[in-house]
């Protein structure tokens, strides 16, 4: 049996859509990829909920 790779993913939800006033829920969640971590976001939190989405170790790398 192989093991996925998984990664850190960390989310800022924003409940109220993009008019919230309060600050975001902060959550993290264990994914292959992002396409997978933004599924996993959308399934427990809902479809369309706003969030910001990221892995540090794609975001501190060089484009």
């Amino acid at each position: 049996m192989t093991e996925k790779n998984l990664r850190e993913y960390r989310a800022i939800i924003l409940l109220g859509g993009r008019a919230q006033t309060e600050p975001g829920l902060r959550v993290t969640v264990m994914a292959t990829d992002g396409e997978e971590a933004f599924m996993l976001l959308e399934e427990k939190y809902g479809n369309g909920t706003v969030f910001d989405l990221h892995n540090e170790e794609d975001a501190s790398t060089i484009r």
